[in-house]
């Protein structure tokens, strides 16, 4: 059993969730560089990836992550006409509608990846929006379901 799988399903009072933010680097990425700068404090147990857009994400990133022991995953990109490859958010909105029902459909509860928009002059609201995906996979509890477990070699 790995490091990312030891002690998962077990939903303790010092259980956090852990999850995986993929960020664009035009502006969710800034938004969430402006919360660090503005000291605005959001919890640790998120793990940020800059991506050049959030167009730019392979849907099996988020499968891999949910394999790897990740409870929850973010994907935020630009607000809708600001992106800087034109219509790149536009089409990761409807590769991650189709996400969440494959999701859904193998039955991993669809909650466990969030989707947004957040602009880099929104920091306040990049952690606000941290907190909201952190409680949802809190309520929902650690994931067991997708998680990989690699045998160790002795």
């Amino acid at each position: 059993m790995t490091d990312l799988t030891k002690g998962r399903g077990e939903r303790g009072a010092g259980w956090e969730p852990r999850i995986v933010a993929f960020l664009c680097n035009w502006c969710s990425y800034a938004g969430a560089d402006l919360a660090g700068v503005s000291r605005i404090q959001y919890p640790p147990n998120v793990r940020v990836i800059r991506v050049p857009c959030s167009g730019r994400i392979n849907p099996l990133f988020i499968v891999k992550a949910l394999q790897s022991g990740m409870d929850g995953v973010l994907v935020s990109g630009c607000h809708p006409g600001d992106c800087h490859y034109i219509s790149g958010n536009l089409y990761a909105r409807r590769k991650f509608a189709l996400m969440k029902s494959l999701l859904e459909y193998v039955g991993i509860e669809p909650e466990r990846v969030h989707f947004a928009w957040v602009s880099a002059a929104e920091g306040i609201r990049f952690a606000e929006l941290l907190l909201g995906v952190i409680e949802t996979v809190r309520e929902i509890g650690p994931a067991t379901r997708m998680i990989k477990e690699i045998e160790t070699v002795r």
